[in-house]
């Protein structure tokens, strides 16, 4: 049976760690040609083409997925994935500190597609995959910028998805709940009582434990297939049941 994968070609942002690395590396393993865009490219999957890009840059943003489409031949797939957290309240910090938040996890996003698009618009398979968060559909406390940004992508991926439906591009997002991450295990273990803030972050999820990337990764590898021509404009949650599902008697 023909791999309907094999010979794709992606872009995937922050692919050099993390929910990016899981995504790039199942694109490889099914036979598809990636290329990473990230601060470092230390992380890369073997197999996939590593650039160093800062998504806040027009040009660096640009030249690489160019490159990449020139080398390729061509992109089928754009993972948006490239984020930065914040923690605090509305009150916290200072206004200045929203703006570099808003500029990589959603700007950023959007300068990518800008890049991409004129290449995704040639190809029979095009998808656009962004993903955003569960903070975006339920709130967590101390995450006010992060979850703006969140709903934000959510938001921003119907309106793409609405204008580049008849164009040949699906455009879908996904919400994963919290993932078992570099970034996680940082925090965990800068908490006073590391034990304790693992368990709180696994019973954020119903499941009671993290979600592993490689179920992210595989939701995006679901979203990208090319025979899922009528899914566009959809968020598919991987969080645990962390969105709808309350487990205790009334």
């Amino acid at each position: 049976m023909k791999n309907p994968y094999e010979g794709m070609k992606a872009i995937v942002t922050g692919g050099g760690a993390g929910i990016g690395q899981a995504i790039a590396q199942a694109f490889i393993e099914r036979g598809m040609h990636v290329g990473v865009l990230d601060l470092s490219i230390e992380g890369v999957p073997e197999g996939a083409q590593g650039f160093v890009v800062d998504v806040r840059n027009d040009q660096q943003v640009n030249a690489a997925i160019e490159r990449f489409a020139d080398a390729a031949g061509g992109i089928d797939v754009l993972v948006n994935n490239a984020g930065i957290s914040y923690q605090g309240r509305v009150e916290d910090g200072e206004i200045a500190d929203w703006l570099p938040v808003f500029d990589i996890n959603v700007v950023g996003y959007a300068r990518c597609v800008r890049a991409a698009l004129p290449y995704l618009k040639h190809s029979k398979s095009a998808s656009i995959v962004n993903i955003a968060s569960c903070t975006a559909a339920t709130g967590l406390r101390r995450r006010v910028v992060y979850s703006a940004t969140k709903g934000a992508i959510v938001s921003m991926t119907q309106a793409m998805a609405a204008d580049l439906l008849h164009e040949g591009v699906r455009v879908n997002c996904v919400n994963p709940g919290t993932v078992d991450t570099p970034f996680i295990s940082t925090l965990v273990a800068r908490a006073k009582d590391p034990a304790a803030q693992l368990l709180a972050y696994q019973n954020r999820q119903p499941t009671g434990f993290l979600v592993s990337p490689a179920e992210v990764a595989e939701a995006v590898v679901y979203l990208a297939h090319p025979a899922a021509k009528s899914t566009s404009g959809t968020t598919l949650t991987v969080d645990g049941g962390m969105k709808n599902l309350l487990l205790f008697d009334l």
